[in-house]
This record gives structure tokens, sequence and C-alpha cells, in this order.
């Protein structure tokens, strides 16, 4: 059985963030507030749970997890090399909508679905969000939906689709602004945009020292 608590109720909030860090310690999932979307989550390093994610949403594992993290220093214990560019992106972006694509350090003990050695990372823009993730360290969160159907912006949608999977719920009141987040690939020389999203590439090509057409693929 899950329970949902109203983050905006301060007291309901501390026994919210309390349910959920013992429910992700104990490899259940929880749904929580993000700037972008509703995501539901799990302990990152615990592959049952991140398992029990996927199948909660019935996707594969050609569709690895993202990994949200709670501060920028949490990134240089889980990429194999943090390059210039990336800590450019990150100083400019996070907390916030950008997601970033980068080889994952080979010495990590995580399973997050074919991700072929690299790791989809993201420091979100939301109280709850980050209270909750440096408290438990970085969390598996895909979008709190069941795929293929409608990214969830509030709590009740996320419920509407997940039910019991996720032991606790956090409401955080309607998404902001309920758009997802960019992805920049930074695994090559060559940066790309694998989704268009709440940060203008043209936005990204000014912090990269770039043209807004070279991040999009296929571009000459």
């Amino acid at each position: 059985m899950s329970t949902v608590y109203d983050c905006r109720e301060a007291d309901a909030r501390a026994a919210g963030l309390t349910a959920a860090r013992g429910a992700l310690k104990s490899g259940r999932l929880v749904v929580m507030p993000t700037d972008t979307l509703y995501g539901i989550a799990a302990d990152a390093f615990d592959g049952s749970a991140v398992t029990d994610l996927l199948r909660a949403k019935g996707r594969g594992r050609d569709m690895p997890v993202p990994v949200l993290v709670g501060s920028w220093n949490t990134i240089d214990g889980l990429v194999q090399s943090v390059r210039p560019r990336t800590r450019d992106l990150i100083r400019a972006f996070w907390p916030g909508a950008l997601s970033i694509v980068v080889q994952q350090a080979p010495s990590l003990a995580w399973d997050l679905g074919d991700a072929q050695g690299t790791v989809m990372l993201r420091m979100p823009l939301h109280p709850v969000a980050l209270e909750l993730l440096r408290e438990v360290g970085p969390l598996a969160v895909s979008s709190a939906n069941i795929s293929g159907s409608p990214p969830a912006t509030t709590v009740t949608e996320a419920r509407d689709q997940l039910g019991g999977s996720a032991a606790v719920y956090l409401d955080g009141g309607p998404a902001d602004h309920a758009v997802a987040s960019t992805i920049v690939d930074l695994t090559s020389d060559r940066a790309r945009i694998l989704r268009v999203g709440a940060v203008p590439t043209a936005e990204i090509a000014e912090v990269l020292g770039v043209t807004a057409e070279s991040l999009v693929p296929g571009a000459s």
C-alpha cells in the first residue's frame, strides 16, 4: 500500500521525506516532484529496485534509467573523466533542466539498463527533490508514467498510472514547467543534443562556444 505526503505542508513534508528515505533504502520505489515532471525513483545502486522501476513503467532495459544527483560535486564519483565543457554546462544550468550523457566511472557497481558504459545525469531545481537526494545519494529516476503514456505533471496523475508500484508519493504540487529536460550527449568530441527540452539550444551553444546548428544530429 502506498502513502501520499503533501510536501507543501511542513510536517507532512518532513514525514514524507523520512518515509521516502526508508523506502528507498529498503529497495522500494518513490514518486517525487522535480522542476520538470514527476519522477519515479529507486536507489541507483540497487539493481533489483531499478528492475522494479523498469517493470512498473513497462519499459525495457534498452532504455536505461537516468540518475539524479543532489550537488555538483557528486558527478566526480560517477564519471570517468569530467571534461571542461561538462563543468561549463553544469555551472551554467545545474540545478536545472539540463541532462548530460557522459561516460560513467568503470568502477561503479550499478545496473541502470543497457547503458553501454554511459549514464545520463541531472541535478533538479526542486527543494523536495534536492533534500531527498542529499539525504540518500544518487537516485535512478524516470518519468512517473507508464511507458508510452503522458508524463505526470501532478502526483494524482502519477498515482493513477503507477498505483501501488511506488511505496511513497511526495506531492509537491503541479509541476512548475511540465517540460522535459534538454538532453546533451557529451560522450564524444562533438556535443550533440539528443532531445530538445526546457533549456534552449542557443543557450547551450553559447556556453560551449559552438553554433546551435552543430548541436543538432545530422547537421554538417
